[in-house]
């Protein structure tokens, strides 16, 4: 029961942390859009201006890339797989979901992910399949 209550609590934080992405990404999209209608003062304030939207747009890109990461997470929930690793089935540890809320792998094969690249997670295909059919009513919420 505490593994349900700790993912409900999680269910909450990614929402929160989406909503607040959302507008972020709204306030950067339409600052970036405000300062392009200036016109720049000189070379060094265009030099300036460019450099800063460049920061922004990048920013921007790590922020759309975590809220996509979120979306899949409450998808999962929605699902009923969340918690679950997409790979080998098996329950990712609380202590990870704490730390990245949208994890969808276990460590251990997270960590064979980046040590082979994104092909290396072949043989794990036949174990997704089956972990998806039994994993598929364990968390409702």
């Amino acid at each position: 029961m505490a593994r349900k209550d700790s993912l409900l609590n999680l269910r909450a934080i990614l929402v929160r942390r989406r909503d607040a992405l959302r507008s972020a990404l709204a306030g950067d999209l339409s600052l970036l859009k405000d300062l392009r209608s200036e016109s720049p003062g000189d070379v060094i304030d265009a030099a300036y201006d460019s450099t800063q939207d460049e920061i922004s747009s990048q920013l921007a890109e790590v922020e759309s890339r975590e809220l996509a990461n979120i979306e899949n997470a409450l998808e999962r929930i929605r699902a009923g797989k969340y918690g679950s690793c997409e790979f080998c089935g098996g329950k990712i540890p609380m202590a990870r979901l704490n730390a990245l809320p949208y994890a969808t792998m276990c460590i251990e094969c997270q960590r064979e992910l980046e040590r082979s690249g994104s092909s290396g997670m072949s043989r794990h295909d036949d174990r997704e399949e089956q972990a998806e059919e039994s994993v598929a009513g364990d968390y409702e919420f």
